[in-house]
């Protein structure tokens, strides 16, 4: 509830859309003072906040609805016995779409507002630079490394909307916005022996990038990291 509070602090006449970690009828009224509305979906197991009658359905067919009145609350079935939860201080009626489906008007509005962060995690999380690690400012840096990516990836293709206009331009880009980092670094250190076969990889030079005088000068024997082993 802390972070919403925080995140929201100084707006006046908005609307948070929350998924069911932050959403809770405290949230709902402290957010109300400031004049915000919200709406989120509520995990299941918070009985003190879902009066008894949304959570029962056996004998509910698909694609029906309840509604509840303390703050508006619904409880929607896309399928038999799986329930879905929503809480919203920003509808007042119960009004529900006259589609097949039948979704509720706070149904829709949160596919409409949250589906761009449940695009934008799929999206990453196709092309990720993100590792295994228990070090929490790690994750958050790999996080935003990959919103930013994917960010200049829109702005690029509406800049350029003829750029390879096929479904695969976004592994191509990352791939070019990757050498682009790491190009400069690794040809500042170009003279050290380890790097030389780095450097000569990054410009596309297919030939074996450790001749024998480069060897010499590291002191050391290794096997080519480029070359096949029948060269060994």
């Amino acid at each position: 509830m802390q972070v919403v509070l925080d995140v929201t602090d100084g707006l006046r006449g908005h609307n948070v859309t929350c998924d069911n970690f932050f959403t809770s009828y405290e949230l709902s009224q402290q957010l109300l003072k400031r004049k915000i509305t919200m709406v989120g979906t509520v995990r299941k197991n918070k009985p003190d906040e879902l009066p008894p009658a949304l959570l029962a359905t056996r004998v509910r067919e698909a694609f029906s609805s309840k509604f509840a009145s303390t703050t508006t609350l619904v409880s929607y079935l896309p399928k038999r016995n799986k329930n879905v939860v929503l809480m919203s201080t920003l509808h007042k009626t119960a009004k529900i779409s006259d589609r097949e489906d039948r979704k509720p008007a706070i149904i829709r509005n949160y596919n409409h507002n949250k589906g761009g962060v449940d695009n934008l995690d799929k999206v990453i999380g196709t092309y990720s630079c993100r590792r295994m690690t228990a070090r929490l400012p790690l994750v958050i840096f790999y996080n935003v490394i990959d919103v930013s990516s994917y960010n200049v990836f829109v702005i690029w293709n509406k800049i350029n909307p003829t750029w390879m206009p096929d479904k695969r331009n976004k592994r191509v880009f990352l791939e070019q916005l990757g050498k682009a980092l790491v190009t400069t670094h690794i040809q500042r250190r170009e003279r050290l022996p380890r790097t030389a076969a780095l450097v000569k990889a990054v410009r596309g030079d297919e030939s074996c990038p450790d001749p024998p005088e480069a060897a010499a000068e590291a002191g050391k024997r290794r096997i080519c990291q480029f070359c096949p082993q029948e060269k060994d």
